[in-house]
């Protein structure tokens, strides 16, 4: 067990994060590492945890809506969190689709803009 553990400077060179920032998710209780003295150690678990923080900030949750669902898997399990994660996901790609429309258009808007600048200097 004690070979699975990583250090606190190991967690963040694997997950390329600051030491604030995973200091940041142990204090809003997404992680939760054991304690040995001063030090921390991050099991299994805990990796598993911020495996899935990462993919959901990249995403685009929010922190609190991953520490809501990582919750559920605390309290209800897995099917719920299943459940519930596709709720979400839903709820996300509406938003992100939403949200590439709008680039789209903006994007649209910036080259003819572009494109009747560069025709009046010709």
């Amino acid at each position: 067990m004690a070979d699975e553990r990583l250090t606190f400077k190991e967690m963040c060179e694997k997950f390329d994060v600051t030491p604030r920032t995973l200091r940041y998710y142990e204090y809003i209780e997404l992680l939760s590492p054991e304690r040995e003295g001063r030090a921390r150690f991050y099991t299994p678990r805990e990796v598993a945890r911020m495996t899935l923080i990462r993919r959901g900030r990249r995403f685009g949750f929010s922190l609190e809506e991953l520490r809501q669902w990582l919750l559920i898997y605390d309290e209800k399990g897995t099917e719920a969190q299943m459940r519930a994660w596709v709720e979400m996901a839903d709820r996300q790609i509406k938003a992100l689709e939403e949200r590439k429309a709008e680039l789209e258009e903006a994007l649209a808007d910036l080259r003819k803009l572009r494109d009747q600048t560069a025709a009046t200097l010709a």
